[in-house]
């Protein structure tokens, strides 16, 4: 120490000057070529439009001081008119193109399709067998659930679809979304349903954040002393249990940008508005409240297992492909199925089209991702995992199988070329007019769900990856009569 301390005085003081001054200039060298590459990076970002910087002040949240449904109605009623003069009637001619949902009259005008499914609707029904309350998913429409409504209706259900707060008008609704004000909304709607049915049961289905929402509800009206009507069952597409990790650090990036008045930072993706029922842009934000609700989510299933005499928990059905890229399918097995209690709960997994395998076009991560959610999954018995599946046809057939046991073969096949289904598809006929094959009716305007298309790349306004991306189930039809037998049964 003693000839560190000789050492350190015989320094002289103007160097250790020369050495803070240098040290503070490249400081100042980084600070400056760092903010150069930021306002780079925001420059380079795609444009906003109208629909990512309007605000519509008709939207509803919790401080609404909505009442019943019908005030929820009437609020939406004059949030569209709002939609109209706000955003339809400025948006500008470099703006408007053939395939804007956002230019009246072009082929994704959602006013082309009647109704226009981007808002609530109601199905009464004359001495219902019960009622359904139908919830879509993040940055989706009423029209997601729009098929099952239609022959849910037709059995004698009470169909209720609603939209969810900051959906169905603008992309920039999702930028000051909370996902207390969706939740608020499905019980204004399950109180409507119980009024209108007394004592008749109560179903909620859930697509992807949808099923999230139902999930609270239920262990909401599942609490001592709750005044909520507890679902008779639920049923879930591709339900959002489990997230991307980084989506608590996403936020952030949408927080700097609101600071710092750069609005380009609250986008998750700035893409083209070509979709009447869909954004194709993603805010930040709602990535981050389906990571909230989902969390909640898990810590409510932590306190009904410590409740003593819980009340029973409703029958799960629950239909997922085992390849989803937008939520976590072993989160899926893990976070919901895994912690149910014992009961008449199924999980309905379509695996991928082993025919491809044949062409080693498949990743082994995939494959190996696969097997080990079905090893996992056969070692619980809380619920019954059934799994749709060719692995063992050797052709385009599939099978059920549940556990290591091949119950049957189903009449139904893989169609030609399509190597799995989709986060997306799950719900969707292959009869929609918009999402649907080749075999579907006449589309009244834009059709996606077929629209592949090859050439050059950097021409297209729509990504080919995007149209690439399946969008219907072809085992719709067994997935239809599965529901419908077990809202019967349960």
């Amino acid at each position: 120490m003693g000839f560190l301390k000789s050492y350190w005085v015989q320094i002289p003081w103007w160097s250790l000057k020369q050495v803070y001054r240098l040290l503070i200039l490249a400081l100042l060298g980084l600070l400056i070529v760092g903010g150069m590459m930021f306002y780079f990076y925001i420059d380079s970002l795609p444009a906003l439009s109208t629909w990512h910087t309007v605000r519509l002040k008709e939207e509803f949240t919790v401080h609404s001081g909505v009442k019943n449904i019908q005030d929820y109605f009437d609020l939406e009623e004059r949030l569209f008119q709002e939609l109209q003069t706000e955003v339809y009637d400025k948006v500008t001619p470099q703006e408007q193109n053939s395939i804007n949902r956002y230019t009246a009259g072009s082929l994704a005008d959602p006013d082309r399709w009647s109704p226009n499914w981007n808002r609530s609707f109601e199905m009464p029904a004359d001495n219902p067998k019960g009622a359904v309350l139908l919830l879509h998913g993040m940055s989706d429409a009423p029209y997601s659930l729009h098929t099952q409504a239609e022959y849910l209706h037709k059995a004698g259900y009470w169909v209720l679809g609603l939209r969810m707060p900051g959906h169905g008008t603008v992309p920039s609704g999702l930028t000051g979304l909370k996902w207390q004000d969706m939740a608020a909304v499905v019980e204004l709607g399950m109180k409507h349903l119980r009024e209108k049915m007394k004592h008749k049961p109560l179903y909620i289905i859930g697509y992807s954040t949808g099923a999230t929402l139902a999930l609270n509800y239920t262990f909401k009206s599942l609490e001592k002393d709750s005044p909520l009507r507890v679902p008779d069952a639920l049923v879930f597409y591709s339900p959002a249990i489990g997230v991307s990790a980084a989506a608590p650090l996403a936020v952030w990036q949408s927080r700097i940008g609101h600071l710092l008045h750069l609005p380009k930072l609250e986008w998750n993706s700035i893409l083209p508005e070509y979709d009447p029922f869909k954004y194709g842009s993603f805010a930040v934000n709602a990535g981050d409240q389906v990571y909230r609700l989902a969390k909640r989510v898990q810590e409510q299933f932590y306190r009904y297992q410590r409740t003593k005499n819980p009340k029973p928990f409703p029958p799960v059905l629950s239909f997922s492909s085992v390849v989803d890229s937008t939520v976590s399918i072993p989160a899926v097995v893990e976070n919901l199925f895994e912690r149910l209690p014992k009961g008449d709960h199924r999980l309905v997994l379509f695996d991928i089209n082993h025919n491809f395998d044949k062409n080693n076009v498949v990743k082994s991560s995939v494959q190996h991702s696969i097997a080990s959610l079905l090893q996992k999954a056969k070692k619980n018995d809380n619920y019954t995992l059934e799994f749709i599946s060719n692995r063992y046809t050797g052709n385009r057939s599939v099978e059920r199988i549940i556990g290591d046991r091949r119950v049957e073969t189903l009449a139904l096949q893989w169609p030609q070329g399509l190597y799995s289904l989709s986060h997306l598809a799950i719900p969707i006929s292959p009869l929609d007019p918009l999402y649907g094959s080749n075999e579907a009716p006449t589309s009244p305007g834009i059709k996606l769900g077929q629209a592949a298309m090859y050439g050059e790349t950097g021409v297209l306004l729509v990504s080919p990856a995007l149209l690439l991306r399946q969008r219907w189930n072809p085992f719709h039809d067994y997935v239809r009569q599965k529901v419908l037998a077990f809202l019967q049964d349960s």
